[in-house]
């Protein structure tokens, strides 16, 4: 292992950043630290885009993604209400369940130590 293994992408408008991490404990806390910084902008309105309108929480805000070293892949989605959806998998993504009292970070590295 390189002591980089763990690869966080934050996209934010048309912001990209990456950093790097030597472990999925420190990649987490980033994303965690990164998702606080990231929430006090979060709040949308309702868009009207043709006859469809769309919702604060059907907005994606900005999207944080983890990658590891052994092809894991997911992330955590922060919506235009303010709330945090995690989810698996790069091209076929799937809703990580969150648990009682469980942060959408929490629950995505859950998932990864499954």
């Amino acid at each position: 292992m390189s002591g980089r293994d763990w690869t966080l992408t934050v996209r934010a408008g048309p912001k990209v950043e990456h950093s790097h991490h030597a472990t999925l404990a420190d990649a987490a806390d980033a994303m965690k630290d990164r998702l606080a910084e990231l929430d006090k902008d979060a709040s949308r309105d309702e868009v009207h885009f043709f006859a469809r309108r769309i919702e604060p929480e059907e907005q994606v805000v900005a999207r944080l993604e983890l990658a590891g070293p052994k092809g894991e892949h997911g992330g955590v989605d922060l919506r235009g209400d303010g709330s945090e959806e995690a989810f698996s998998g790069r091209w076929r993504r799937r809703i990580v369940e969150r648990r009682k009292r469980e942060s959408a970070t929490d629950a995505l590295a859950r998932a990864f130590t499954r």
